[in-house]
């Protein structure tokens, strides 16, 4: 390896070192996730206590809201109010939400068909709670010259059923109804709100003002941090805000949806008639081990008279881009799979066929599997050709080689590439054949590392070693820090990982072997810079979802396999290069040249004169 190959190889490996030291966790993220498991056992013990607090109330025939802070703390006093805090509740097959009568807002959400990470690995039957009393809504109205806000008044029960409920409040003769109602098969809420007696509206004064603290509900809290955020509707489009820093924005048109996000859940309000402009979304870090980030949006209602009433529509369930598609709106576009091309592969081919193998019956790992089987044949012609390619560059290397030491010196560089390009001519061979069918496999690549990571159809799905092929696998883990290799590789060792860069090692030297990759001076060997990167994976995939690092495993064995089927049974050198020499014997009748060819060659020309009036 010369200099440049050596300075080359450091630069990158720079710029590499410093992108994990820029998306390393903090110390403060790290001391969150330890204690996460902390609160997760104080939480269980909580959890107890209100079963135990329910139990006493069903044997006693008492209102559990009797029972003492020092059990159960399910008394509370607003600030206006001593009435004390009564719970609500209406379900589906789907959702079951719990409503707070100090402000008629949703107290807590549970997915009933999820589990947490916790709960999964307990094999607990309690529900999944997405949102819990750290979270609330409230509606701005503007009244005598003021403000006031719905959440500071108690709400009474109206009317009432298993899957509807109307909570309604008196505010000074006036009063404010919510309605809200679910029904089966849906993770839908619909909310209606009324208002009586208000008169006309002062233009943006009402508005819904929400704060969001998602819970963490996986295995890898980071992970999730990293992807809660807000989506929004842009003009018919999707946007959000950066999930990586504390952001904001303030709406200059109106948007109909606005998407509280997580990895695999999300809480969208969207509303028929739109959010007017004004309204505002904002995200901020939270140092916390239990809930994510603080999710924050103050939107404007429109309403021009009190007498109108708001319809808002609350979907409150898992990031499945099929679920979410049935309100269309564009906020499916919540669910993260890529952009441009990448996001058209996932939407119109991989996911559909991959839900289309779950539809068997099988796990997820085999569904996996029979997609990347599947991927591979249809790629195989291009496999042929990339291979077929590399076959001919190397029975011509010999003649390369004799080109090389025919011009030797770097003026010549010109006569040597023309020698190179009429050589190339003459067997019918190109360098860049082999580089189309890579470039046509590289949207693929990309877009594959797009789709496991945020599919929740591998949420809690084991698969040999893989407890959950939405996170990393493990075969080994330990507590505390080790310098230099806790922020770069975490403190676990993900086998599935390992095998991916150890199958990516092995078929990058087979195919470099097979591959004359020419080294152009001043530029680092590609030879080494190929080998450096399968080093580098073992860093970058070590916490990512098992499920990708199993398709690229699989994904990079068959293709070694396919490539070495190719070689055995389907291209002979000896013959292409009996054809080569045919070609060469016997050239076909030439063509004119194009006027680009013509003009290439004027410049090469021009060049050449120029060179030697210089020297």
């Amino acid at each position: 390896m010369d200099r440049n190959s050596v300075i080359g190889l450091l630069l990158i490996g720079g710029i590499l070192f410093a992108f994990s030291i820029f998306n390393s966790p903090s110390k403060e993220e790290i001391a969150a996730a330890k204690a996460k498991q902390e609160f997760n056992d104080s939480l269980r013990t909580v959890e107890n206590k209100a079963q135990i607090a329910e139990e006493i109330a069903t044997v006693s025939n008492i209102d559990t809201s009797a029972i003492g802070d020092s059990l159960l703390d399910s008394t509370k006093v607003s600030s206006n109010s001593s009435v004390a805090e009564k719970i609500y509740t209406i379900e589906n097959d789907k959702l079951k939400l719990e409503f707070t009568s100090k402000g008629g807002h949703l107290q807590n959400a549970y997915i009933k068909e999820y589990k947490s990470y916790e709960t999964y690995i307990e094999e607990s039957d309690d529900y999944l709670l997405l949102l819990d009393s750290s979270s609330n809504y409230g509606i701005d109205i503007a009244i005598d010259g003021g403000t006031i806000n719905t959440k500071s008044f108690d709400f009474d029960v109206k009317e009432s059923s298993g899957q509807s409920i109307t909570l309604s409040a008196n505010i000074s003769g006036k009063s404010v109804d919510f309605v809200y109602a679910l029904k089966d098969g849906s993770y839908d809420l619909n909310h209606l709100i009324k208002f009586d007696g208000f008169g006309a509206a002062t233009p943006g004064k009402t508005k819904l003002l929400a704060n969001f603290k998602p819970r963490s509900t996986e295995k890898y809290l980071l992970n999730e941090q990293r992807n809660a955020t807000i989506y929004y509707d842009d003009e018919g489009s999707y946007n959000y805000l950066s999930a990586m820093a504390d952001d904001d924005l303030e709406f200059e048109s109106k948007t109909t949806w606005i998407g509280f996000k997580q990895l695999f859940f999300s809480a969208i309000v969207m509303n028929d008639n739109g959010f007017d402009t004004g309204s505002k979304i904002e995200v901020s870090k939270l140092e916390d081990s239990t809930y994510l980030k603080n999710l924050d949006a103050v939107l404007n209602l429109g309403l021009a008279n009190m007498s109108e009433t708001v319809n808002l529509t609350w979907y409150i369930g898992p990031n499945d881009y099929e679920e979410i598609l049935l309100h269309g709106n564009g906020s499916e576009d919540i669910v993260d799979l890529g952009w441009g091309i990448f996001r058209w592969f996932n939407v119109w081919f991989f996911q559909p066929i991959f839900k289309f193998f779950l539809s068997w019956g099988l796990s997820a790992g085999l569904a996996i599997l029979l997609l990347t089987i599947f991927v591979k044949l249809v790629l195989s012609p291009v496999n042929y050709k990339m291979y077929k390619s590399s076959a001919m560059m190397r029975v011509l290397k010999p003649e390369i080689e004799d080109i090389n030491k025919r011009f030797p010196k770097k003026e010549d560089g010109m006569k040597k590439q023309q020698a190179m390009m009429s050589l190339y001519k003459e067997a019918g061979a190109s360098p860049l054949a082999g580089c189309v069918p890579l470039l046509i496999q590289m949207p693929i690549l990309i877009a594959i590392f797009r789709l496991f990571p945020s599919s929740i159809d591998l949420r809690q799905k084991s698969f040999l070693w893989a407890e959950d092929l939405s996170t990393y696998d493990q075969i080994a883990s330990w507590t505390g820090e080790i310098p230099l290799v806790t922020w770069a590789y975490g403190n676990h060792i993900s086998l599935f990982t390992l095998l991916m860069a150890i199958t990516t090692l092995l078929y990058t030297h087979f195919n470099s072997s097979n591959m004359q990759t020419p080294q152009q001076e001043g530029m680092p060997n590609m030879k080494y810079i190929m080998y450096f990167f399968p080093f580098m994976m073992i860093f970058w995939f070590n916490s990512y979802s098992s499920g990708l690092s199993f398709y690229y495993f699989i994904s990079t064995l068959m293709t070694m396999g396919i490539m070495f089927a190719i070689k055995q049974f389907m291209l002979d050198e000896d013959k292409i290069l009996a054809k080569i020499q045919a070609n060469k014997a016997s050239p076909k009748k030439k063509k004119s040249k194009s006027k680009f060819a013509q003009r290439l060659e004027e410049a090469q020309k021009l060049q050449q004169a120029r060179a030697k009036n210089k020297k």
